[in-house]
Protein backbone atom coordinates (compact mmCIF):
# COMPACT_ATOMS: atom_id res chain seq x y z
CA UNK A 1 0.00 0.00 0.00
CA UNK A 2 1.05 3.55 -0.70
CA UNK A 3 1.18 5.18 2.74
CA UNK A 4 0.09 8.58 1.45
CA UNK A 5 -2.80 9.85 3.57
CA UNK A 6 -5.99 10.44 1.61
CA UNK A 7 -8.16 13.54 1.76
CA UNK A 8 -11.16 11.93 0.06
CA UNK A 9 -12.71 8.54 -0.56
CA UNK A 10 -14.05 7.01 -3.74
CA UNK A 11 -17.47 5.42 -3.32
CA UNK A 12 -18.21 2.30 -5.32
CA UNK A 13 -21.71 3.46 -6.15
CA UNK A 14 -25.12 1.91 -5.61
CA UNK A 15 -25.71 0.77 -9.19
CA UNK A 16 -23.55 -0.96 -11.78
CA UNK A 17 -25.05 -0.23 -15.21
CA UNK A 18 -24.02 3.29 -16.37
CA UNK A 19 -26.49 3.14 -19.28
CA UNK A 20 -29.41 3.21 -16.82
CA UNK A 21 -28.10 6.15 -14.81
CA UNK A 22 -31.08 8.35 -15.69
CA UNK A 23 -33.49 5.67 -14.47
CA UNK A 24 -31.51 5.23 -11.24
CA UNK A 25 -31.63 8.99 -10.60
CA UNK A 26 -35.39 9.13 -11.22
CA UNK A 27 -36.14 6.14 -8.95
CA UNK A 28 -33.86 7.37 -6.16
CA UNK A 29 -35.30 10.88 -6.33
CA UNK A 30 -38.89 9.58 -6.26
CA UNK A 31 -38.17 7.37 -3.25
CA UNK A 32 -36.39 10.22 -1.46
CA UNK A 33 -39.21 12.71 -2.06
CA UNK A 34 -41.78 10.11 -1.01
CA UNK A 35 -39.83 9.50 2.21
CA UNK A 36 -39.52 13.23 2.93
CA UNK A 37 -43.22 13.96 2.30
CA UNK A 38 -44.64 10.90 4.07
CA UNK A 39 -42.41 11.16 7.16
CA UNK A 40 -43.01 14.92 7.36
CA UNK A 41 -46.75 14.26 7.18
CA UNK A 42 -46.54 11.80 10.09
CA UNK A 43 -44.64 14.36 12.19
CA UNK A 44 -47.02 17.21 11.39
CA UNK A 45 -50.23 15.23 11.84
CA UNK A 46 -49.15 13.84 15.24
CA UNK A 47 -48.53 17.42 16.40
CA UNK A 48 -51.66 19.19 15.10
CA UNK A 49 -54.29 16.42 15.44
CA UNK A 50 -55.31 15.93 19.13
CA UNK A 51 -56.55 12.30 18.81
CA UNK A 52 -52.96 11.36 17.92
CA UNK A 53 -51.55 12.76 21.16
CA UNK A 54 -50.95 9.28 22.55
CA UNK A 55 -47.74 7.34 23.36
CA UNK A 56 -47.88 5.19 20.23
CA UNK A 57 -48.06 8.16 17.86
CA UNK A 58 -45.47 10.08 19.90
CA UNK A 59 -43.02 7.25 19.30
CA UNK A 60 -44.12 7.03 15.67
CA UNK A 61 -43.30 10.71 15.10
CA UNK A 62 -39.83 10.15 16.58
CA UNK A 63 -39.37 7.21 14.23
CA UNK A 64 -40.27 9.50 11.32
CA UNK A 65 -37.68 12.06 12.48
CA UNK A 66 -34.97 9.38 12.61
CA UNK A 67 -35.95 8.14 9.14
CA UNK A 68 -35.61 11.69 7.80
CA UNK A 69 -32.19 12.07 9.41
CA UNK A 70 -30.97 8.71 8.11
CA UNK A 71 -32.13 9.04 4.51
CA UNK A 72 -31.06 12.69 4.27
CA UNK A 73 -27.53 11.78 5.36
CA UNK A 74 -27.13 9.42 2.41
CA UNK A 75 -29.40 10.11 -0.57
CA UNK A 76 -28.51 13.75 -1.42
CA UNK A 77 -24.82 12.81 -1.77
CA UNK A 78 -25.75 9.67 -3.69
CA UNK A 79 -27.89 11.71 -6.11
CA UNK A 80 -25.12 14.27 -6.51
CA UNK A 81 -22.64 11.54 -7.43
CA UNK A 82 -25.11 9.97 -9.87
CA UNK A 83 -25.75 13.30 -11.60
CA UNK A 84 -22.12 14.46 -11.70
CA UNK A 85 -20.77 10.99 -12.41
CA UNK A 86 -17.94 11.34 -9.90
CA UNK A 87 -18.32 9.03 -6.88
CA UNK A 88 -16.17 10.87 -4.36
CA UNK A 89 -16.66 12.14 -0.83
CA UNK A 90 -14.26 14.17 1.30
CA UNK A 91 -12.74 12.68 4.44
CA UNK A 92 -14.71 15.17 6.58
CA UNK A 93 -17.91 14.42 4.66
CA UNK A 94 -17.35 10.70 5.15
CA UNK A 95 -16.90 11.13 8.91
CA UNK A 96 -20.05 13.27 9.10
CA UNK A 97 -22.01 10.66 7.16
CA UNK A 98 -20.76 7.89 9.47
CA UNK A 99 -21.84 9.86 12.54
CA UNK A 100 -25.29 10.80 11.23
CA UNK A 101 -26.13 7.42 9.76
CA UNK A 102 -24.82 5.48 12.78
CA UNK A 103 -26.84 7.76 15.07
CA UNK A 104 -30.10 7.31 13.17
CA UNK A 105 -29.63 3.53 12.83
CA UNK A 106 -28.70 2.78 16.44
CA UNK A 107 -31.33 5.14 17.84
CA UNK A 108 -34.01 3.60 15.63
CA UNK A 109 -33.13 0.11 16.88
CA UNK A 110 -33.68 1.20 20.48
CA UNK A 111 -36.84 3.12 19.59
CA UNK A 112 -38.35 0.03 17.96
CA UNK A 113 -37.62 -1.82 21.21
CA UNK A 114 -39.41 0.87 23.23
CA UNK A 115 -42.34 0.72 20.81
CA UNK A 116 -42.63 -3.05 21.29
CA UNK A 117 -42.73 -2.50 25.07
CA UNK A 118 -45.40 0.14 24.55
CA UNK A 119 -47.52 -2.32 22.55
CA UNK A 120 -47.07 -4.94 25.27
CA UNK A 121 -48.34 -2.58 27.97
CA UNK A 122 -51.28 -1.49 25.78
CA UNK A 123 -52.42 -5.10 25.39
CA UNK A 124 -51.40 -6.55 28.76
CA UNK A 125 -52.38 -3.58 30.98
CA UNK A 126 -55.07 -1.68 29.00
CA UNK A 127 -56.69 -0.15 32.12
CA UNK A 128 -53.41 1.20 33.49
CA UNK A 129 -51.73 1.88 30.14
CA UNK A 130 -52.17 5.67 30.06
CA UNK A 131 -50.95 5.94 33.65
CA UNK A 132 -47.89 3.76 33.08
CA UNK A 133 -47.05 5.45 29.77
CA UNK A 134 -47.62 9.02 30.90
CA UNK A 135 -46.25 12.02 29.04
CA UNK A 136 -43.32 12.23 31.45
CA UNK A 137 -42.50 8.53 31.04
CA UNK A 138 -42.60 8.75 27.24
CA UNK A 139 -40.41 11.85 27.24
CA UNK A 140 -37.89 10.20 29.58
CA UNK A 141 -37.78 7.05 27.43
CA UNK A 142 -37.18 9.08 24.28
CA UNK A 143 -34.54 11.23 25.95
CA UNK A 144 -32.70 8.07 27.03
CA UNK A 145 -32.96 6.53 23.56
CA UNK A 146 -31.64 9.66 21.84
CA UNK A 147 -28.84 10.07 24.42
CA UNK A 148 -27.60 6.47 24.04
CA UNK A 149 -27.76 6.73 20.24
CA UNK A 150 -25.77 9.97 20.32
CA UNK A 151 -23.08 8.59 22.65
CA UNK A 152 -22.75 5.35 20.67
CA UNK A 153 -22.41 7.21 17.39
CA UNK A 154 -19.99 9.77 18.81
CA UNK A 155 -17.64 7.14 20.28
CA UNK A 156 -17.56 5.00 17.13
CA UNK A 157 -17.14 8.01 14.83
CA UNK A 158 -14.30 9.52 16.87
CA UNK A 159 -12.44 6.19 16.83
CA UNK A 160 -12.78 6.02 13.04
CA UNK A 161 -11.77 9.68 12.59
CA UNK A 162 -8.44 9.20 14.39
CA UNK A 163 -7.37 6.31 12.12
CA UNK A 164 -4.91 6.70 9.24
CA UNK A 165 -6.22 6.04 5.76
CA UNK A 166 -3.97 5.41 2.80
CA UNK A 167 -4.25 4.43 -0.84
CA UNK A 168 -6.29 2.46 -1.95
CA UNK A 169 -9.23 4.61 -0.89
CA UNK A 170 -12.14 2.83 -2.60
CA UNK A 171 -15.08 2.37 -0.21
CA UNK A 172 -16.93 -0.74 -1.32
CA UNK A 173 -20.33 0.82 -0.80
CA UNK A 174 -22.32 3.84 -1.96
CA UNK A 175 -22.11 5.46 1.49
CA UNK A 176 -19.61 5.74 4.31
CA UNK A 177 -20.39 3.09 6.90
CA UNK A 178 -18.05 1.86 9.59
CA UNK A 179 -17.33 -1.71 8.29
CA UNK A 180 -16.18 -0.81 4.74
CA UNK A 181 -14.30 2.30 5.94
CA UNK A 182 -12.41 0.34 8.61
CA UNK A 183 -11.24 -2.06 5.89
CA UNK A 184 -9.31 0.84 4.28
CA UNK A 185 -7.36 1.90 7.35
CA UNK A 186 -3.59 1.46 7.30
CA UNK A 187 -3.41 1.73 11.11
CA UNK A 188 -4.68 -0.61 13.81
CA UNK A 189 -8.49 -0.87 13.87
CA UNK A 190 -8.60 -3.20 16.87
CA UNK A 191 -10.27 -0.72 19.24
CA UNK A 192 -12.80 0.36 16.62
CA UNK A 193 -13.69 -3.24 15.84
CA UNK A 194 -14.20 -3.97 19.54
CA UNK A 195 -16.57 -1.00 20.00
CA UNK A 196 -18.47 -1.89 16.82
CA UNK A 197 -19.00 -5.45 18.02
CA UNK A 198 -20.04 -4.25 21.47
CA UNK A 199 -22.60 -1.97 19.85
CA UNK A 200 -23.77 -4.84 17.62
CA UNK A 201 -24.28 -7.13 20.60
CA UNK A 202 -25.75 -4.61 23.07
CA UNK A 203 -27.79 -2.37 20.76
CA UNK A 204 -28.36 -4.66 17.78
CA UNK A 205 -28.85 -8.16 19.13
CA UNK A 206 -29.96 -6.86 22.53
CA UNK A 207 -32.73 -4.73 21.01
CA UNK A 208 -33.80 -7.56 18.71
CA UNK A 209 -34.03 -10.07 21.59
CA UNK A 210 -36.03 -7.61 23.72
CA UNK A 211 -38.45 -7.12 20.83
CA UNK A 212 -38.81 -10.91 20.51
CA UNK A 213 -39.44 -11.15 24.27
CA UNK A 214 -42.09 -8.41 24.10
CA UNK A 215 -43.90 -10.19 21.29
CA UNK A 216 -43.76 -13.52 23.07
CA UNK A 217 -45.50 -11.85 26.02
CA UNK A 218 -47.95 -10.13 23.64
CA UNK A 219 -48.85 -13.42 21.97
CA UNK A 220 -49.32 -15.07 25.38
CA UNK A 221 -51.66 -12.25 26.42
CA UNK A 222 -53.58 -12.27 23.12
CA UNK A 223 -54.20 -16.03 23.34
CA UNK A 224 -55.96 -15.46 26.67
CA UNK A 225 -58.46 -13.06 25.09
CA UNK A 226 -61.91 -14.55 24.54
CA UNK A 227 -63.15 -14.55 20.97
CA UNK A 228 -61.28 -14.42 17.67
CA UNK A 229 -62.40 -10.83 16.95
CA UNK A 230 -60.85 -9.59 20.19
CA UNK A 231 -57.63 -11.46 19.49
CA UNK A 232 -57.38 -10.05 15.98
CA UNK A 233 -58.12 -6.51 17.14
CA UNK A 234 -55.42 -6.71 19.82
CA UNK A 235 -52.76 -8.16 17.55
CA UNK A 236 -53.59 -5.87 14.60
CA UNK A 237 -52.27 -2.91 16.61
CA UNK A 238 -48.83 -4.58 16.50
CA UNK A 239 -48.76 -5.73 12.86
CA UNK A 240 -47.29 -2.52 11.44
CA UNK A 241 -44.59 -2.34 14.10
CA UNK A 242 -43.72 -6.02 13.62
CA UNK A 243 -43.33 -5.53 9.85
CA UNK A 244 -40.97 -2.58 10.36
CA UNK A 245 -38.92 -4.44 12.98
CA UNK A 246 -38.50 -7.43 10.69
CA UNK A 247 -37.48 -5.31 7.70
CA UNK A 248 -35.09 -3.00 9.54
CA UNK A 249 -33.44 -5.35 12.05
CA UNK A 250 -32.82 -8.17 9.57
CA UNK A 251 -30.95 -5.92 7.13
CA UNK A 252 -28.97 -4.04 9.80
CA UNK A 253 -27.89 -7.19 11.66
CA UNK A 254 -26.98 -8.91 8.38
CA UNK A 255 -24.65 -6.05 7.44
CA UNK A 256 -23.02 -5.23 10.77
CA UNK A 257 -22.53 -8.75 12.08
CA UNK A 258 -19.86 -9.37 9.43
CA UNK A 259 -16.16 -8.73 9.97
CA UNK A 260 -15.15 -5.14 9.10
CA UNK A 261 -12.44 -6.55 6.82
CA UNK A 262 -14.94 -8.62 4.83
CA UNK A 263 -15.25 -7.25 1.26
CA UNK A 264 -18.70 -5.87 0.46
CA UNK A 265 -20.33 -7.99 -2.19
CA UNK A 266 -23.06 -6.94 -4.60
CA UNK A 267 -25.79 -8.61 -2.53
CA UNK A 268 -24.61 -6.65 0.52
CA UNK A 269 -25.02 -3.45 -1.44
CA UNK A 270 -28.61 -4.46 -2.19
CA UNK A 271 -29.20 -4.91 1.54
CA UNK A 272 -27.69 -1.46 2.19
CA UNK A 273 -30.12 0.06 -0.33
CA UNK A 274 -32.95 -1.61 1.56
CA UNK A 275 -32.23 0.00 4.94
CA UNK A 276 -30.95 3.35 3.66
CA UNK A 277 -33.54 4.13 0.99
CA UNK A 278 -36.42 1.65 0.93
CA UNK A 279 -37.11 1.22 4.66
CA UNK A 280 -37.41 4.97 5.51
CA UNK A 281 -39.81 5.26 2.57
CA UNK A 282 -41.95 2.28 3.58
CA UNK A 283 -42.13 2.95 7.33
CA UNK A 284 -44.67 5.83 7.25
CA UNK A 285 -46.65 4.07 4.51
CA UNK A 286 -46.85 0.83 6.52
CA UNK A 287 -48.10 2.75 9.55
CA UNK A 288 -50.53 4.93 7.60
CA UNK A 289 -52.20 2.70 5.01
CA UNK A 290 -53.96 0.45 7.56
CA UNK A 291 -54.47 3.10 10.24
CA UNK A 292 -57.96 4.62 10.29
CA UNK A 293 -56.97 7.36 12.76
CA UNK A 294 -54.16 8.64 10.53
CA UNK A 295 -56.42 8.49 7.49
CA UNK A 296 -59.03 10.54 9.36
CA UNK A 297 -56.33 13.01 10.41
CA UNK A 298 -55.22 13.31 6.77
CA UNK A 299 -58.65 14.48 5.66
CA UNK A 300 -59.05 16.71 8.70
CA UNK A 301 -55.90 18.76 8.13
CA UNK A 302 -56.26 19.08 4.35
CA UNK A 303 -57.43 22.62 3.39
CA UNK A 304 -59.47 21.13 0.54
CA UNK A 305 -60.82 18.17 2.50
CA UNK A 306 -64.07 16.45 1.66
CA UNK A 307 -67.24 17.59 3.38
Amino acid sequence: WNHTKVSEFILEGAFDNPHLQGLYIAISLCLYLTAILSNSFVIIVTIVYPPLHTPMYFFMSNLAILDLVGISSVVPKMLENLIVGKNTISFEGCVEQIYTFTFSGSTELMLLTVMSYDRYLAIHQPLHYMTMMSKGTCTSLMAGVWAIGTINSLINTLLVAQLDFCVPNLVQNFLCEIPPVLALSCSSTYLSEITVYMADIILGMGSFLLVILSYCLIITTVLKIQGSAGKWKAFSTCSSHLAIVGLFCSTIIYTYIQLPSTPLKKKNRTVSIMYTLVTPTLNPLIYSLHNKVIKAAFWKILPFRKT
